[in-house]
């Protein structure tokens, strides 16, 4: 199960504990278990970093990370590059404007003058409303999908657009300060646009009606038929369609834009790979390094049956202390449940967690053994 089980909490075993059982026995297994925690005492972590809206921003504690060696922590810092390298998709497949509207905050944000009172309750609205939105990389509230209005007036944050320096803002060739500035706050402000990041209500055309910016110019039934002429149903196994193109209408015909090198993105995924090729230099084993060069064949040509060699390949990586998850992945962003959105998590090992999981690992029968189950309910082995 790769590294998911390092996250076992310790109150797993306590739990246990309640079991009819030789209390010697438990003793001795649990002396094993907490014995790397009596080790050295607990020291305080600040782990809630930020507060506002609905959201709780919370901080990881990355035990005894600088006894990773420095082969290992040259390895994350690549990917950790190449996860930063997919920034904008993750934005682009979440709203088609949602570019436009950070790279307008951040203008606001850095070029805010003497003019503007920054103690101000409005201001403060808008320091609330941004942080939303960066932290949901987009201007639809990361559960409910719903649209996140800001509640600070449109008239204020009308005048924080008036005093940024307009060579900083987003606009569109041919388009005025003035024009931009009603355009853009007309998607910040108007719910009737983009008013739900995923439909999910069948009653509705889930395609048409959803922000999500995996489909252009065409509606739902026109998507499932798409993708229904591409399965191989001559095969048990067929390869997955879709997941990682956006489907588009040009000159009257369906057409699928691949996230790829030489496709959509094209250059921040020619990053991508180009982190990723450095971090296979630096792998930890053969099974590592296989599948990060399966990964970047992958970008390199789109092709999905490379994926799926990709994914084979990540699973049997089982003994590295590093793991990462890089790519086109989850579903639940697309209504339709076939497009994956990018993301990228890199994992280190709790090395300590782990040795407590080993021991009740090592211990599973005699937990079998010795639970308050029926005998018919428990295995011997």
């Amino acid at each position: 199960m790769k590294h998911l089980l390092s996250l076992l909490s310790i109150g797993t075993i306590l739990a246990l504990s309640s079991c009819k059982s030789n209390d010697n026995e438990l003793a001795n297994i649990e002396s094993k278990i907490v014995a790397v925690d009596s080790a050295k005492p607990v020291e305080e972590f600040a782990y809630v970093s930020e507060q506002f809206a609905d959201l709780r921003v919370l901080r990881y504690n990355v035990k005894d990370f600088e006894k990773l060696t420095p082969q290992v922590k040259e390895l994350l810092y690549y990917l950790y590059e190449a996860a930063l390298c997919g920034r904008d998709i993750t934005w682009d497949q979440n709203y088609k404007y949602n570019l436009t509207v950070r790279k307008t905050l951040e203008a606001i944000l850095g070029g805010t003058d003497e003019h503007i009172d920054q103690n101000a309750d409005e201001y403060k609205k808008f320091l609330v409303y941004t942080k939303r939105v960066f932290f949901s990389s987009g201007i639809h509230h990361h559960y409910s999908s719903d649209k996140i209005i800001p509640e600070c007036a449109p008239s204020f944050l009308s005048e924080l657009i008036h005093h940024t320096d307009s060579t900083t803002l987003p606009i569109a060739a041919g388009q005025s300060a003035q024009d931009f500035s009603k355009f853009i706050l007309d998607i910040m402000y108007n719910e009737k646009i983009a008013s739900k990041k995923v439909q999910l209500d069948p009653k509705n055309d889930m395609v048409v009606t959803s922000a999500i910016n995996f489909y252009e110019g065409v509606n739902q039934k026109e998507v499932t038929e798409f993708y229904e002429k591409q399965i191989d149903k001559k095969t048990k196994t067929p390869v997955m369609t879709g997941l990682n193109g956006k489907l588009v209408k040009e000159n009257g015909k369906l057409v699928e834009k691949t996230w790829k090198v030489g496709g959509m993105y094209s250059a921040s995924i020619e990053k991508i790979v180009y982190w990723l090729e450095k971090a296979s230099t630096v792998a930890e084993n053969d099974a590592q390094k296989d599948a990060l060069v399966k990964l970047i064949k992958y970008y390199q040509t789109g092709d999905l049956k490379d994926f799926d060699e990709y994914c084979i390949a990540w699973v049997k990586d089982t003994e590295s202390s590093v793991d990462v998850v890089n790519g086109f992945i989850e579903v639940y962003q697309d209504p339709l449940g076939r497009k994956g959105s990018f993301e990228s998590v890199v994992s280190v090992r709790d090395f300590e967690a782990s040795k407590r999981i080993a021991a009740i690992g090592a211990n599973a029968q005699w937990f079998e053994d010795n639970s308050p189950l029926l005998p018919q309910h428990k295995k011997k082995t």
